[in-house]
């Protein structure tokens, strides 16, 4: 039977923050908005929610005196994520 696909993950730009946040220790604003290619404003609201799940952490600080805001991915993202990936391969035909 299907599973049931977690509503927070299936967006296309959250589970490419999600993905990219899986792969690195932590990243910057610029960095995730250059590789997924989202607006700033959208991107910014996909990683408030994202914050607001538990599923990552967001710092902000400042790297000189331009602001830096730095996400990274917890560990109730990461077992989210594995769960999604599971919950997907439920839907592959064999």
């Amino acid at each position: 039977m299907f599973k049931e696909l977690n509503p927070l993950l299936h967006s296309e730009l959250r589970l490419a923050v999600m993905s990219i946040l899986l792969s690195v220790e932590s990243a910057d604003f610029v960095y995730l908005k250059e590789l997924t290619g989202a607006t700033a404003g959208n991107l910014s609201v996909q990683i408030d929610k994202l914050q607001k799940a538990g599923y990552i952490s967001v710092e902000k600080g400042f790297k000189g005196k331009m602001p830096r805001t730095t996400c990274s991915i917890t560990q109730e993202g990461v077992a989210a994520f594995e769960e999604y990936v599971e919950a997907i391969k439920s839907y592959i035909i064999k």
